[in-house]
């Protein structure tokens, strides 16, 4: 793959290929340089903290060099109106690779389609965002050993939470596994990933209440309220705070079950949550470094061509 931009690319094996080298990254942090005098760009419409972090920090780690700009909505050229295909077609002579995060849902793929190096899509508006995807099912590999024959309940904004989406749509690599939509009525999860899901024959329902998708699933994948994606602050009122998760949640989740976020997070999991085991969001936040690695490396690394 040249570009990554969209979960669909993702086959089985060469997810699996790429976790046993994030495995090997996580193990050798510090390891000799894979990637000396390799330049990446990010390139961030939106905020952003984990995802643009993590790569800067997983290319620094592998011996490469950063070049960044964090708010190029205000702050470049696009202000003066400035395409995001002629921003692409500029920065990729500056830089081997180019993460790009835009507000606009398909940017990525518009970028990818007159980049000479490699795009990687850190969040389309509300599209996707198949490096978190790769990082949230890495997580739940590390976590709990398996990838088949899983329970997961997506709860909160499942309408524009990219992240939710996202990994939505890589369950469809897997067997046996069934996804419980747990989402205010504003924000179901879009007819779109429904299709594709059941294109799949990946199992799926919907459930309102919380407790019920609590008591049943391997993986509670919980997801911000996203103020700034409503039209009104009144529909935005009406869905906040529906699903919280708080100590009494604990008590109707299963021994072995991981909860996660692809954070960052408002009220929707008390802080109390976070000293339990069973807690993963941190962790899980800490694995885009060991994926991202993974994934710079495969795509620049001389050796992979």
């Amino acid at each position: 793959m040249n570009h990554i931009v969209a979960v669909e690319q993702f086959e089985r094996l060469w997810v699996e290929q790429l976790f046993v080298e994030a495995e090997r990254m996580r193990s050798v942090f510090r390891a000799e340089p894979v990637l000396p005098r390799y330049i990446l760009a990010t390139l961030f419409y939106e905020p952003s903290t984990r995802t643009r972090l993590s790569f800067e920090s997983a290319m620094l780690r592998l011996g490469g060099q950063v070049i960044s700009t964090e708010n190029a909505r205000e702050f470049s050229s696009a202000i003066k109106g400035e395409s995001v295909e002629d921003t692409v077609r500029i920065i990729a002579g500056y830089a081997d690779a180019i993460v790009i995060r835009h507000h606009e849902q398909g940017a990525a793929m518009r970028a990818a389609a007159v980049s000479p190096v490699p795009i990687i899509n850190g969040g389309d508006g509300p599209g996707e965002h198949p490096t978190q995807a790769l990082l949230d099912f890495y997580t739940i590999w590390s976590e709990l050993g398996q990838l088949d024959d899983l329970t997961v309940a997506l709860v909160g904004d499942l309408r524009f939470g990219r992240a939710a989406r996202s990994l939505a749509l890589l369950f469809r690599l897997t067997q046996r596994s069934e996804l419980i939509f747990v989402s205010p009525e504003a924000v179901p999860m879009g007819a779109d990933v429904r299709r594709a899901l059941d294109a799949a024959g990946v199992r799926y329902r919907d459930e309102r209440d919380l407790g019920k998708a609590l008591a049943v699933s391997d993986v509670v994948y919980q997801t911000r309220i996203q103020k700034e994606r409503f039209a009104t602050q009144d529909e935005y009122r009406q869905a906040r705070g529906i699903y919280t998760i708080d100590r009494q949640s604990l008590d109707l989740l299963p021994a072995r079950a991981i909860i996660m976020h692809p954070l960052p997070r408002v009220d929707e999991i008390a802080p109390e949550v976070d000293a339990d085991p069973r807690a993963a969001y941190f962790r899980q936040a800490r694995n885009g470094v060991y994926v991202r690695m993974a994934l710079l490396a495969q795509l620049l690394a001389p050796s992979n061509g």
